[in-house]
């Protein structure tokens, strides 16, 4: 299957969309599985029927060389929607889940031109736990030029507006929401802090006006 090249989350519904089983499991083209992948996260969700998404550790690979991760990628499994805020706490490439979740989410939103997985899993982890297997089964390769981490500034950018829509369109806990809503102030000022060393103020108006409104609001519970 091909289509024109509208994105990553357009390509990866079209290809879910396309799919026949009741369990889905992404691969990005720069990353790969390993041996037992699949069947692992198999076996452990066969074991945990309530569950519903299953990821994994993995390795990285930057230029060609092995690196360790930073204790803030440290992958966890159960109510992980506090791992969740800062970054993309889950990689498609690992993550195994059930149809259910891709249909009472809608998907990845195609809106986003980067963030999309973050986007997904706040959505998921706000409402499920999640599984992870302790075991590397996939490789992660980065450090070429055509990365989208690469070809936009401010990547946090897309993660505030998934925060927002999270916060508008979403019932969280008391608790989720309070963190939701702090780190999404917390997201704006390092972008706007960004903006005003790259001399882009003009571009983050609308996110100085959302911290305003933000702020007012938790202020008054």
């Amino acid at each position: 299957m091909s289509q024109a090249n509208k994105g990553v989350s357009s390509a990866r519904n079209q290809g879910i969309k396309r799919s026949t089983g009741n369990w889905i499991a992404l691969l990005d083209s720069d990353d790969e599985w390993l041996p037992d992948k699949l069947k692992m996260q198999t076996d452990v969700l066969s074991k945990n029927t309530d569950h519903f998404v299953c990821h994994t550790e993995e390795i990285w690979i930057r230029n060609g060389k092995r690196v360790n991760q930073k204790n803030k990628h440290k992958k966890s499994g159960g109510w992980i929607f506090s791992e969740c805020l800062t970054l993309c706490a889950m990689s498609p490439s690992s993550i195994m889940l059930h149809r259910s979740l891709l249909d009472e989410f809608s998907g990845f939103d195609e809106s986003l031109p980067a963030c999309e997985d973050y986007d997904l899993w706040l959505k998921i982890c706000a409402k499920y736990p999640v599984l992870f297997v302790n075991t590397a089964l996939i490789k992660k390769y980065g450090g070429h030029e055509d990365q989208l981490s690469q070809k936009y500034w401010g990547m946090d950018r897309f993660r505030i507006r998934a925060l927002d829509n999270l916060l508008q369109y979403h019932r969280l806990k008391p608790e989720d929401k309070q963190n939701a809503v702090a780190m999404l102030i917390k997201k704006i000022d390092i972008v706007v802090n960004g903006a005003i060393k790259r001399n882009k103020k003009h571009d983050v108006e609308d996110l100085i006006k959302l911290r305003t409104i933000y702020t007012a609001e938790s202020e008054t519970k």
